[in-house]
């Protein structure tokens, strides 16, 4: 038996390999869980902002993957043993509905945002069910709860994530894996310059008017889950800006 106030399990001594870490939620994670004492795997495209990041977290661990690419994911990660994954390289690729879509950006967020995580899953899995232990951190959205118009297929990759978070539980039970999924609604950060292939005046745009999540608050979010005491599994984190209700109403005030 347990009782008595629950306390935050420390990091120190854990190993966590973060995906998507150059920038926005990834790296507000790294930069937080290297405070806490964890010992970071930093994982992305872009080396010069890994790099300038491992700097700000302690001489972390540079991997420069591209996580659409499974053979690589495999080359490079299913020799090792994390205490700590967190799956969260992902993307949007435009606003267009679903008749006027892109088929190569479909391919781009569907090959980044499921295959990636399922690569990821895949090669990192095994080493902790033999361990007995470990935490996995997928990074799903509100949009995979509800869709919203020119979501389509963002949607769906989504909807993807959260059904491979309640698959993974189903397949590992009993081995002593925690997994989490944590949703986030509107965060500002790059996402929005990305979706809208560079144009950050129309980026900017999505933001206006409230106040919406920062980096740093999924990044607490996840944190808790991670700091629990190890009989306790934060399965789900739905998180969204006050002044938003749902995918398709924020309530926004002239500024």
């Amino acid at each position: 038996m347990v009782s008595g106030m629950q306390t935050q399990e420390p990091l120190t001594g854990k190993t966590a390999l973060v995906t998507g870490a150059s920038s926005g939620i990834g790296a507000a994670t790294s930069r937080l869980l290297a405070r806490r004492g964890a010992s970071l795997v930093l994982a992305a495209r872009r080396r010069d902002r890994l790099e300038a990041l491992a700097a700000e977290c302690g001489g972390a661990e540079v991997l420069v993957l591209d996580v659409r690419d499974e053979p690589a994911v495999r080359a490079a990660l299913a020799d090792r043993r994390f205490d700590i994954v967190v799956a969260n390289a992902g993307l949007g690729r435009g606003m267009d509905a679903i008749q006027e879509g892109d088929p190569e950006e479909w391919a781009e967020m569907i090959d980044t945002n499921v295959k990636g995580v399922l690569a990821i899953t895949r090669h990192t899995l095994p080493a902790m069910l033999a361990h007995g232990r470990g935490d996995l951190v997928l990074l799903g959205s509100v949009a995979g709860r509800h869709v919203y118009p020119g979501g389509n297929v963002y949607c769906a990759t989504k909807h993807a994530v959260r059904a491979i978070y309640e698959a993974i539980r189903v397949d590992a039970a009993g081995k002593g894996l925690r997994v989490t999924t944590v949703d986030p609604g509107m965060v500002e950060t790059e996402f929005s310059v990305v979706r809208f292939r560079g144009d950050a005046e129309q980026a900017q745009r999505v933001y206006e008017g409230f106040d919406p999540l920062t980096p740093a608050d999924v990044a607490d979010a996840i944190l808790y889950a991670l700091t629990r005491p190890p009989h306790v599994n934060i399965g789900e984190i739905v998180l969204w800006p006050t002044a938003q209700a749902s995918t398709t109403q924020v309530t926004r005030t002239a500024r």
